[in-house]
C-alpha cells in the first residue's frame, strides 16, 4: 500500500478538444452536455463516417507556416494547449530555470497522421516520396520533444504510451518525478489526432465504434442502448508544483493532486477485466497515497467509453468500492468523444475545474440504464452542483493498462491521511 504524500499543486490547464480549443470552450461546452460528434468527410467510404474533430483550429495563424507544416496534428495540439497551460500557471518559460522543469506527454498513436501520409507516397511514389521530415513527424516521442525545444526545458523530457490511459499515465509519472524531487515544474499531459482511414478502419473491424445512425445519439455512455465510442481528438495539459513552492511564488492553484496509481489487469490484449481488477488497484493505491477511503470519494470522472464491456466493467467497480456512499459519475466522452492517448489527460482537467467549481457535468448521450450500469449515480440532463472533497478520474487503455489520479479543492485541509502532513520546502 503506498503511504501518504504531500500534495501537488495545479497551477494551470490548457485543452484543445472537440468542444473547441482553450479551456474555456471546452468547460462550457461539456457543462452543455452537447455530443460534438458528426459526418466527417475524410472517413467518406469507411464502415463508420463519424467522428467528434477540434473545430475552428488553425494550425497556420495558432503556430505559424513553418510549424504548421513541418509537425503532425497531434504535435499542433500538444503546442497549443501546453501553451494555455503554461500561461494559467502564470509562469514565463524565458525566467525559469528549464533543467528543472520536467515535460511528461503521453501519446497512444504519435504522428500516425503524418506516418499515414508518408506511407501513401511511398506507395504511389516510392522511396523518393518519402519526406526527410516524415520521421520527425511521426515518431511517439517527437511531441515531447518540440515542447521542450519551444519552451527551453532541459529536465526530464518522457513520452508515455499506455494506449487511451497514456495521458493520465504521464500525470502520474510527472508526480512520481516532483515527489522524488527530480523536478520542480512538470507539465503533464497527453496529444492525439488517431482520426485517420487506418486508424478508423482498424476500430470498425473490431466493432469498437459506435454505428448509430444520428451521430448526436451515437457515444452514449453507460446507456442501455450504448454500442461503441465515437474516435475524437484533442490535447491537454496541467502544470504540476509542490504546494509550498507554488505557495512561495504566490501562484493561482485550481485544485491538488493528492494521490495517483497505475495497475495492469494482465486479462487480455483489447478487453477490460470483467471485474475490472487493475483499475480496482490503481484507484486503491490512489486513495492510500492520498490517505483517504473509499467513503471520501465524492465524484468519480469515468473513462466511459460507451462500448459494452468497458462501462459493464466500470460501473461494476464503481458499485463494489464505493458501495457505502456512492459518488457521482460523470462521463465526458458524451461530449466529446473518446481522444484517445490524450482523454485521460483531458479528464484529469475537467476533473480539476469540476472540483474547483463544485460543479458535476452531465454525461451527453445517456437516456436509460441497463441491468449492469444502474447501480451508479450518474450526472445526466443537467449539471450538478455538490460539494466534493475528493474527485477521481479513472482511465483505461489497450493492454490492460488502467491509471487512477484523485483530487481535493485548492483550499482543502485534505482526508485524514494528509491533515498532518507537512509539505516540503521549495528546496526539496
Amino acid at each position: 500500500m503506498s503511504a501518504a504524500r504531500p500534495p501537488l499543486a495545479v497551477t494551470g490547464i490548457g485543452l484543445v478538444t472537440p468542444a473547441g480549443p482553450g479551456a474555456g470552450p471546452t468547460w462550457q461546452g461539456v457543462l452543455a452536455a452537447r455530443a460534438t460528434a458528426a459526418p466527417d468527410p475524410a472517413l467518406a467510404g469507411l464502415p463508420v463516417g463519424i467522428s467528434c474533430r477540434v473545430p475552428r483550429f488553425d494550425a497556420r495563424a495558432l503556430l505559424g507556416g513553418r510549424q504548421s507544416w513541418r509537425l503532425d496534428r497531434a504535435t499542433h495540439f500538444a503546442l497549443v494547449a501546453a501553451r494555455e497551460a503554461v500561461a494559467d500557471a502564470g509562469l514565463w518559460p524565458e525566467d525559469w530555470d528549464g533543467a528543472r522543469v520536467a515535460i511528461v506527454l503521453g501519446s497512444a498513436a504519435g504522428g500516425v497522421g503524418s506516418y499515414e501520409q508518408a506511407a501513401r507516397r511511398f506507395g504511389t511514389r516510392g522511396p523518393s516520396g518519402v519526406s526527410a521530415l516524415a520521421l520527425p513527424a511521426f515518431l511517439p516521442n517527437m511531441a515531447a520533444g518540440q515542447l521542450a525545444i519551444e519552451l527551453g526545458v532541459t529536465g526530464p523530457v518522457l513520452h508515455t504510451a499506455t494506449a487511451c490511459a497514456s495521458g493520465a499515465g504521464a500525470i502520474h509519472t510527472a508526480a512520481l518525478l516532483l515527489h522524488a524531487g527530480a523536478c520542480d515544474i512538470a507539465l503533464a499531459g497527453g496529444a492525439d489526432a488517431m482520426i485517420t482511414p487506418v486508424c478508423v478502419a482498424g476500430f470498425a473491424r473490431m466493432r469498437a465504434l459506435s454505428r448509430q445512425p444520428d451521430p448526436g445519439c451515437a457515444s452514449r455512455p453507460f446507456d442501455a442502448g450504448r454500442d461503441g465510442f465515437v474516435i475524437g481528438e484533442g490535447a491537454a495539459f496541467t502544470v504540476l508544483e509542490r504546494q509550498a513552492d507554488a505557495l512561495c511564488r504566490r501562484a493561482p492553484t485550481r485544485a491538488l493532486l493528492v494521490g495517483v496509481g497505475t495497475a495492469a489487469d494482465a486479462y487480455h490484449p483489447v478487453a477490460p477485466h470483467p471485474r475490472a481488477r487493475g483499475l480496482a488497484a490503481a484507484v486503491r493505491q490512489a486513495l492510500a497515497e492520498a490517505g483517504a477511503a473509499a467513503d471520501d470519494v465524492d465524484h468519480v470522472n469515468a473513462h466511459g467509453t460507451g462500448t459494452r464491456l468497458n462501462d459493464s466493467a466500470e460501473a461494476g467497480l464503481i458499485d463494489r468500492l464505493f458501495a457505502r456512499r456512492p459518488p457521482s459519475v460523470t462521463s465526458a466522452k458524451g461530449v466529446l468523444g473518446h481522444t484517445m492517448g490524450a482523454a485521460g489527460a483531458i479528464e484529469a482537467a475537467l476533473t480539476v475545474l469540476t472540483v474547483q467549481h463544485q460543479t458535476v457535468p452531465a454525461t451527453a448521450g445517456f437516456a436509460v440504464p441497463d441491468q449492469d450500469t444502474d447501480r451508479i449515480d450518474l450526472v445526466h440532463g443537467a449539471p450538478r452542483r455538490q460539494r466534493l472533497r475528493l474527485a477521481l478520474s479513472t482511465s483505461a487503455g489497450f493492454g490492460g493498462h488502467n491509471t487512477a489520479l484523485v483530487f481535493a479543492p485548492a483550499d482543502s485541509p485534505g482526508p485524514p491521511g494528509l491533515r498532518s502532513t507537512p509539505g516540503p520546502s521549495a528546496a526539496s
